[in-house]
């Protein structure tokens, strides 16, 4: 959600001068992101040097910062380093936010751009070196772990009513409701299903290592030397390697759902027994996660402006041919 936060610029601006030496002659919004907590810009200085900066609503450990910091130390230069205070800190608060800043760089995104075959191995290299990054009883304790929740099968259930009553609200609101009355069964079928992999997955035991969690073509990005950063390590987890793997195929967003492509991956990646339940479950669980955050945005609340139209679409997207929905039909169904 493009949202811009409460702070005045040149609050933000101030911020940056006096904490980070910062010298800031244009600071511009920038349309990126779906935390509706979070506000992100492009601050420009007087010497054309530019930085990225985030501020997220509260002042909570910033997870993201430790897991930076890790995979940096761990030579990782396909992750961004922050830029810290004068201070040597590597967030700032001002006001009720927290302030992070980033070198910005140039570049498009996974979702604007394939990835070259070269690209592909470098991102199946820089997640096997992830998944097999020993991380500190310290640091796992900050990080959530793998439960198998049914938050969000719960809450596609809790808006079942309203798909079968008459379709109210304004009209993206009712245009959703219609679309989900069309599509009941296979809505029906993607939450129950991700319940009965759910029960299965869940009294295995497997390996938990860490990932990243949201690992689709929009948080990596190619600069305009080719050179490839993951980005946006605001959730990670502590789960099976499956929870970052299902995104290679999955085809988030249309994209990232051809076969070549996974190939190219996982001759990076190196050899790899992939469980193909996991991968099941995890591609339906998406999918309900985002039915349930899409309906609650779109159905609970008039609030959204013109990002309704995008979320609207966004949502019947992924029962586009080819698309989130086919392909975890389609991993449910081949396996053995």
């Amino acid at each position: 959600m493009i949202e811009k936060s409460p702070l005045s610029e040149q609050r933000i601006i101030d911020c940056l001068k006096i904490n980070y030496g910062i010298e800031v002659a244009t600071l511009t919004l920038l349309p990126l992101g779906a935390d509706i907590h979070a506000s992100v810009y492009k601050a420009q200085t007087y010497n054309q040097s530019s930085y990225f900066i985030k501020l997220k609503r509260g002042h909570r450990h910033d997870i993201s910062a430790l897991i930076i910091a890790l995979l940096r130390n761990d030579r990782i230069q396909q992750i961004i380093p922050i830029v810290k205070t004068i201070r040597g800190e590597e967030t700032q608060r001002i006001d009720e936010f927290t302030l992070t800043v980033f070198p910005f760089i140039e570049g498009q995104n996974g979702f604007s751009r394939d990835l070259t075959d070269d690209q592909w191995c470098t991102l199946g290299k820089v997640m096997r070196h992830i998944h097999e990054i020993n991380v500190p009883l310290s640091i796992q304790s900050e990080i959530r772990r793998e439960s198998y929740s049914p938050k969000w099968r719960e809450a596609v259930q809790s808006l079942y009513p309203l798909i079968e009553s008459k379709p109210s609200g304004d009209m993206i609101a009712v245009n959703l409701l219609t679309f989900m009355e069309r599509h009941t069964a296979l809505i029906h079928r993607l939450v129950d299903r991700a319940e009965q992999l759910a029960k299965k997955v869940q009294d295995q035991s497997y390996q938990f290592v860490l990932c990243h969690s949201d690992l689709h073509g929009g948080n990596v990005l190619i600069d305009e030397n080719d050179s490839l950063y993951i980005v946006d390590w605001d959730d990670p987890i502590m789960a099976p390697k499956e929870r970052d793997l299902m995104f290679i195929g999955g085809g988030v967003a249309n994209v990232w759902n051809n076969p070549h492509e996974k190939e190219l991956f996982y001759k990076g990646y190196g050899e790899a027994e992939v469980n193909m339940t996991l991968l099941a479950y995890y591609r339906h669980e998406r999918i309900v996660q985002d039915i349930a955050i899409y309906g609650q945005q779109l159905l609970l609340t008039t609030a959204g402006g013109q990002d309704r139209i995008k979320w609207y679409n966004q949502f019947i997207a992924q029962f586009d041919s080819q698309g989130v929905l086919e392909i975890a039909f389609k991993t449910d169904e081949d396996l053995p």
